[in-house]
């Protein structure tokens, strides 16, 4: 009788032999293969023993090809000893399969935790058990379940299945499928876009961590009030897991417009104004130098005033990440 496929394995079988590299060739990468079973890794428990860190987040290219100058960039930051890393899939899950493979290798081959996003979009029961499973197989054993964005050219989301509609729904289907995993979910230190009221959107935070979640990664800001004022109105909600920070560097003022303005975070007005005069007067290249240093001095005040740590968006940057640390105590 044949061997039976690891859950690995069968989740990247699943777009066919057409669309899967190592399903094509028949053969899985060494770090594909069955794992011994330890201890399971919790960032939450993590994050207990290690205060204060830095984390990172990376964004998979979309193509094979770029993979080496990723790995490149994941070799750069290994001395930042992040406490872990998270590692995002495309609207749609564009690029899910490479996000399993990625995490995977940051495990096995980096000695990095990972951890792997998981939103709603294109969401259903039976993928959501596979992507899961095979991280299961994997090792991993933290997963940031996110609603996610709409996909490209759509302007709202609109669910792909009534099972999960909200990052509240994901959350409460893996605690009851994979109750040992560690959930991370998102909090908004300036309200959901979509939210009614700070208010509102607090409870929605309350309720994912009710259901499951350990911790909350913010979403990006660039007032640090914003986000002791935050950690306050949840603490007196009654809400007492870690809240960690997500930091940004402005690497192009056209970017950070466009990101702002679909995730809702604001960019203070003399923050702005200094971001424009770099643009204005040496394109690119100054608008990162001024970036890179105002969030340097945001982690730094973060960390002094009492935040648990950094999560810093890398945006595959790796000098602008080491400049960052640089200046931080952790």
């Amino acid at each position: 009788m044949p061997a039976m496929p690891t859950p690995l394995e069968e989740f990247l079988g699943k777009g066919g032999p057409g669309e899967n590299p190592f399903v094509q060739k028949g053969v899985f990468p060494r770090f594909f293969l069955p794992l011994p079973k330890g201890d399971a890794v919790r960032i939450r428990e993590l994050m207990e023993a290690r205060r204060p860190f830095v984390s990172l987040e990376f964004f998979p290219p979309k193509e094979r090809e770029a993979w080496d100058g990723f790995f490149g960039v994941v070799e750069k930051l290994i001395p930042v000893r992040p406490l872990f890393v998270s590692v995002t899939y495309g609207a749609g899950g564009s690029t899910h399969a490479h996000t399993l493979e990625i995490v995977s290798r940051l495990k096995t081959a980096y000695g990095l935790e990972p951890m792997a996003h998981l939103t709603c979009v294109g969401a259903s029961k039976d993928k959501i058990r596979g992507f899961l499973g095979a991280l299961a197989q994997a090792g991993v054993d933290n997963v940031l379940a996110l609603r996610g964005d709409p996909p490209k050219g759509q302007e709202t989301f609109v669910p792909d299945s009534e099972d999960f509609q909200h990052a509240s729904d994901l959350v409460a289907f893996i605690r009851a499928e994979y109750p040992n995993l560690c959930l991370g979910v998102a909090g908004y230190p300036e309200c959901h876009p979509e939210a009614v009221s700070p208010q509102e959107d607090l409870e929605h935070l309350r309720h994912k961590l009710a259901l499951g979640g350990s911790f909350a990664v913010t979403q990006l800001f660039f007032d640090n009030d914003r986000y002791f004022d935050f950690v306050a109105r949840a603490r007196a909600a009654g809400i007492d897991a870690p809240m960690v920070p997500g930091v940004l560097p402005v690497l192009s003022l056209a970017s950070i417009k466009r990101f702002a303005a679909l995730c809702g975070a604001s960019l203070p007005p003399a923050y702005m104004a200094e971001l424009e005069a770099a643009d204005a007067a040496g394109g690119n290249a100054a608008v990162a130098e001024v970036g890179i240093a105002y969030a340097r001095k945001q982690a730094q005040d973060l960390l002094r005033r009492g935040a648990p740590g950094v999560h810093l968006y890398t945006l595959n940057k790796a000098e602008a990440v080491l400049s960052i640390v640089s200046g931080l105590e952790y």
